[in-house]
């Protein structure tokens, strides 16, 4: 309706502007908001507040169909296009920057494994497979690089690592925190990465023979071999570090601290888990092995 529209952007272009435009009254338009409201209209009032209070918790990158996944876990009973056009009318919709370059990494000369995970991504139980990368953020003081193992089941981030160079610390790092705070059998674990020289080198892989992990490494050149953690990072970026500028290297560490392991991991909405955070899609899972048992 016009009215509904008026209504919608008179904030942004005022009240006598929008019914010049659209060729109605001033009058007929104040005459119309001093009615009572439909119940159509206040549930859209009703939903509109929520829609607000969710997109702000989801740190502004929620687009419609997170959202609507969060309200109907609240127990909201409404439609994806009810939601599209309420965030449409309000204004509300997922908000990213763009992104910067950084050079590539000369590629690895040293030995290589062969691609055992061969993009078998869908793994049906915890500590099966884990997918290994590294990315870069750019600060004032210079380049922060960041290694993370993801299990592949939950997509859960269950170490990572962050350094100021690209030597193969960081890589051991990762990995020793993923080992630390999860349970591996010997013999049943898949450690899949890139060639990087980080994980062809020889301190790499000896922590990788000395924990009973097999290794798995992509083709030459192809990041979608590993592209789950390729994944991981553009969205660690779109919904972070490309939003803002970092000053020191410590500022962007910590921030990817918390985003990691308190929104990402516990809170923020996976579409391949069916709507639900990697914490959740795990809790789950155990709920059903005991159950079963």
């Amino acid at each position: 309706m016009k009215f509904d529209f008026i209504r919608a952007q008179n904030a942004k272009y005022g009240v006598p502007v929008i019914c010049r435009m659209l060729g109605v009254s001033k009058s007929g338009y104040y005459a119309w908001l001093k009615r009572e409201l439909s119940a159509h209209a206040l549930r859209d009032a009703e939903l509109a507040t929520t829609i607000v209070s969710v997109h702000r918790a989801s740190r502004g990158v929620y687009g419609s169909p997170r959202v609507l996944d969060e309200l109907r876990a609240r127990g909201e009973r409404t439609s994806k296009k009810r939601i599209a056009r309420l965030m449409r009318e309000h204004g509300i919709s997922a908000r990213f920057s763009r992104k910067w370059r950084h050079a590539s990494a000369a590629p690895t000369t040293g030995p290589h494994q062969a691609n055992v995970l061969d993009r078998k991504f869908e793994v049906q139980t915890p500590n099966r497979a884990w997918a290994s990368d590294i990315t870069y953020i750019k600060t004032w003081e210079g380049w922060l690089y960041l290694a993370v193992v993801i299990d592949l089941f939950s997509r859960r981030v269950v170490g990572w690592s962050m350094r100021h160079d690209m030597q193969v610390d960081i890589t051991l790092g990762a990995l020793s925190m993923a080992l630390g705070q999860r349970p591996v059998e010997a013999g049943n674990l898949l450690a899949h990465s890139d060639r990087g020289s980080q994980y062809t080198s020889r301190d790499y892989q000896l922590m990788l023979r000395e924990n009973g992990l097999t290794c798995s490494m992509s083709g030459r050149g192809n990041c979608w071999d590993n592209a789950v953690s390729e994944s991981f990072f553009a969205t660690l970026k779109r919904e972070l570090v490309y939003r803002q500028s970092w000053p020191t290297r410590d500022d962007a560490a910590r921030a990817i601290h918390e985003y990691v392991e308190v929104f990402y991991n516990r809170q923020r909405r996976h579409s391949t888990l069916g709507g639900i955070s990697p914490a959740e899609f795990e809790r789950r899972h155990e709920q059903n092995l005991i159950q079963a048992a």
